[in-house]
């Protein structure tokens, strides 16, 4: 596509200033990472990789965040912690609840800026929703979160402590001398909340290189869906050095729609996001990509869209995500009617592909699919502004 598409990754993680105590935040840092401060802050280098084992189940186990009660680590060793380091979460500045139980929490990280991070229970799982980026770079006319400019990346500590915050907030951690329960109330991860991830490639590799370590908060790889907009140079890098599922935000069957609704297709058009995906390296059946499509009443909702696309993705070990859009304030699309859902489902259905109707989940309180917005940056759009900015 052209040079000039207007899609870009024009922004890095700003290099965040240790806090008034001067303290460097260990939650985030990967295990070689841990080792390294550990060594510069003077652990023996013999000694390194067993503390980094001892603290990072204290961190990440057992949920604590005092050093002081680390007590299989000598008194003074646990000092010089206290003085060199901290164990820090983001502000959490509010919750709400939905009448079906979805959690949505709104995050201050540093710099004063907020994120939202969303819990949906379910019957034998729990998901929870998780930003990437203060805002959105890719102004897909559809979301509400896209509506907000991008402020700046978020580091892997403020992704893996929306994490810890949702297990703080539900009671999940562990308690010394009790039996282990097995049941997990944090089940599932999606990185489908605020911001594209493959836009802040490193951070959300560190910190789901955190989430999935067996030893601490201990996610497999297969509960864990990072979702993207077709960032087509990164999904290969993404098998290779993430390896969780991926999902696609597709939602068209063609350029000059998808154009409008996801306008990164304006550099990685159609062809070259399903190309990339054919090659995807995880792809089998058993590891099927998700292609994640919004149902938009006369806009991609028909029987020749659902036609389009299973002929679209044929070959690809997938299933369709239809989502029944979720509508906020000033939204220049409509839900499309249920029964051209079903529609749409039935026929997708009948070319061999699951294609589940997401239930939505926390609309009473903006919480659900692509509702997403910090109430600081809430600045209202007239629905004609949406519209205009999205070529409609």
């Amino acid at each position: 596509m052209t040079a000039t598409a207007p899609i870009t990754q024009d922004v890095v993680t700003v290099p965040r200033k240790l806090p008034e105590s001067g303290r460097l935040n260990l939650v985030g840092l990967t295990r070689p990472q841990l080792r390294e401060v550990l060594i510069e802050a003077g652990t023996p280098e013999k000694q390194a990789k067993m503390r980094v084992g001892q603290i990072w189940q204290w961190v990440y186990h057992w949920g604590v965040r005092d050093f002081a009660a680390m007590t299989n680590l000598a008194k003074d060793y646990r000092a010089m912690l206290a003085e060199r380091f901290e164990i820090a979460l983001p502000e959490l500045v509010s919750r709400q609840v939905s009448a079906d139980g979805t959690r949505k929490y709104l995050v201050r990280i540093a710099g004063g800026h907020e994120v939202e991070t969303v819990y949906i229970p379910e019957e034998g799982r729990g998901t929870l929703c998780i930003s990437s980026q203060v805002g959105c770079t890719l102004t897909c006319s559809f979301c509400h979160t896209g509506t907000q400019k991008l402020v700046r990346n978020l580091t892997a500590g403020e992704i893996v402590g929306q994490v810890m915050l949702a297990r703080d907030d539900l009671g999940e951690w562990p308690q010394q001398g009790e039996p282990k329960n097995e049941t997990r109330l944090v089940s599932n991860v999606v990185l489908m909340g605020m911001g594209e991830p493959l836009y802040n490639f490193d951070n959300v590799r560190d910190a789901m290189k955190v989430v999935m370590d067996g030893e601490g908060l201990s996610l497999s790889r297969r509960r864990i869906t990072l979702s993207t907009s077709g960032v087509v140079p990164e999904i290969a890098r993404a098998a290779e050095e993430i390896g969780c599922l991926l999902a696609v935000s597709f939602h068209a069957t063609t350029d000059e729609v998808r154009d409008k609704l996801v306008p990164i297709n304006k550099r990685w058009n159609i062809e070259t996001l399903l190309n990339a995906l054919r090659e995807y390296p995880r792809l089998s059946n058993s590891e099927r990509i998700t292609f994640e499509y919004v149902m938009l009443k006369d806009v991609n909702d028909s029987d020749e869209d659902a036609r389009r696309l299973v002929k679209l993705i044929r070959g690809i070990p997938a299933k369709i995500n239809l989502i029944p859009f979720n509508e906020w304030p000033g939204a220049p699309y409509q839900r499309s009617d249920w029964e051209r859902i079903e529609a749409f489902a039935d026929i997708v259905h009948k070319a061999g592909y699951a294609s589940p109707i997401r239930t939505p989940r926390g609309e009473d309180i903006m919480a659900a699919c692509g509702q997403l917005k910090s109430a600081t940056e809430r600045a209202r759009k007239s629905r004609a502004q949406i519209a205009a900015e999205a070529g409609l």
